[in-house]
């Protein structure tokens, strides 16, 4: 018999709507794999079992006709978050004992939702790495292998996702952190099109670089919580593309978007690195099932090339300049220091001319693939990373130049705000995930999202789980079959 972690999120929703389980047994039996396989895998910062308890008694109390489609289910919070009265460290030792007074507007929108938040998963230091390995939690690995990193910034949403801790998690997304921990997972990470999920209710909306995001293993559970995050907020600085008929989890659903024109590249596009095997053969094997399923794949350039590198890198060192107090600056992590002593050296004109020559570039970008419903291309340029391959050599700005080298893809859709989702098609010798990145027009999130639920079908489903899976026993996750109550 099944166990409760291994029904998707949706099929725990419906678990609970046909009383088969309720929210407290599945918060229960979750809370117990945290605490056998957290710290493993390096998911969470910091866990709020009694907070979670209460929620999950709440949620079991709404009436049947008041539930949405995640009623109930266990979720996380990334540590990038500000959640009331929880620590929120944002990855760093800096911040290890701040407590927010409010909730982000996704934060808020997930409790109202009957979402029931386990604690606060681990990041990167403010978010500046695509690997999570800071001070205040163990370093966040994969699943799959825990010699390799689960990737960054949202590396403990997806380590937590992958070992079924949670089925669902928030995340964000700034330069492909929620894309990479997905592709080096197993995990579908979806980075909604600029303006659609609220970055609130505070922030200056960081350039329309970074916004909040869902990761879980199938594409209909990660469109339910994108309809759960979506909900508009008066005052964000960026205009929300309108949503479905039927919301995205019905355009999951649907898994119907119509004959369309896809083009592909593999050459990078932050760097002039070499491509892995493994990467570009997902790539081809998603470009034979995308054909297969009645779509035209054509060859296109890549959008942009490595010459857009030196304007990226720019906004990124001012993005690090996050308020911090004088008096901890020293807590910080060498690689944070190195960014932010760089984003220190440039002047506002400066700034104003980068983000002028990147929207130019963006433009010319948009012209060469005019004529293209989605783009497809590698997530990564390597499909694994050891944990601690990027800082061994001692020295940030190496560091800093390897995480361009691994990820030369991701962070051009951050730059356009276009919407783009890592879909784990490909798998290694070694039978380690490899993704590949499928990548929308601006707004047009529903066509994209269809198209990936049809990739899921095609593929014979994504819903694959590591040896860890299955390394708690069932008596120490309370016995807890589909059905059974935790004691």
């Amino acid at each position: 018999m099944a166990e409760s972690h291994d029904l998707t999120a949706l099929e725990q929703a419906a678990a609970i709507a046909g009383g088969e389980l309720s929210s407290v047994e599945l918060v229960e039996h979750h809370l117990t794999r945290v605490d056998a396989l957290a710290d493993t895998v390096g998911a969470f910062v910091t866990v709020t079992p009694e907070l979670a308890r209460a929620a999950a008694r709440a949620a079991d109390a709404v009436p049947a006709d008041e539930r949405g489609p995640l009623h109930g289910v266990p979720t996380a919070i990334k540590d990038l978050t500000l959640t009331a009265g929880v620590r929120t460290t944002f990855g760093s030792a800096a911040f290890a004992d701040f407590v927010p007074p409010v909730d982000a507007d996704v934060v808020r929108f997930m409790a109202a939702a009957g979402l029931v938040s386990l604690g606060k998963t681990t990041t990167s230091e403010l978010g500046c790495s695509l690997y999570s390995e800071g001070l205040v939690a163990p370093p966040a690995r994969n699943p799959w292998d825990l010699a390799y990193t689960a990737g960054g910034s949202s590396g403990g949403a997806a380590a937590a996702v992958a070992a079924g801790l949670v089925p669902v998690a928030q995340g964000s997304d700034g330069g492909g952190s929620l894309r990479i921990p997905a592709s080096l997972c197993g995990l579908v990470g979806y980075k909604p099109s600029r303006g659609l999920v609220s970055g609130g209710p505070v922030g200056f909306g960081a350039y329309g670089l970074p916004t909040n995001g869902p990761i879980g293993r199938t594409v209909a559970d990660v469109a339910a919580l994108l309809d759960v995050l979506s909900r508009p907020v008066p005052g964000e600085p960026y205009l929300a593309p309108a949503p479905p008929a039927g919301g995205w989890l019905g355009s999951a659903r649907a898994a119907d978007p119509g004959p369309l024109r896809i083009g592909r590249f593999t050459a990078p596009m932050l760097a002039d690195e070499p491509v892995h095997p493994d990467c570009l053969a997902a790539v081809d094997r998603a470009a034979a099932l995308l054909t297969a399923a009645g779509h035209e794949v054509v060859e296109v350039p890549a959008p942009l090339g490595p010459t857009v590198w030196p304007l990226f890198e720019i906004v990124w060192y001012v993005l690090a300049l996050a308020p911090v107090p004088p008096e901890r600056e020293s807590a910080l992590l060498p690689l944070t220091r190195h960014l932010r002593a760089r984003g220190a050296q440039v002047s506002a004109g400066t700034l104003t001319a980068t983000l002028g020559e990147l929207q130019a570039q963006v433009r010319l970008g948009a012209r060469r693939t005019a004529g293209c419903d989605l783009l497809l291309c590698p997530t990564l340029a390597a499909p694994q990373a050891p944990l601690g391959w990027f800082t061994e050599g001692g020295d940030p700005a190496e560091d800093f130049d390897r995480q361009r080298r691994f990820s030369p893809y991701c962070a051009v859709f951050n730059v356009t705000g276009d919407p783009s989702v890592s879909l784990p098609v490909g798998v290694t010798a070694e039978g380690l995930p490899v993704g590949v990145l499928l990548t929308g027009r601006y707004g047009d999130d529903a066509r994209l999202i269809g198209t990936a639920a049809q990739l899921e079908h095609s593929s014979g489903g994504w819903d694959r789980h590591p040896a860890i899976w299955r390394a708690v026993a069932s008596a120490n996750v309370n016995g807890s079959g589909v059905g059974r109550s935790a004691p």
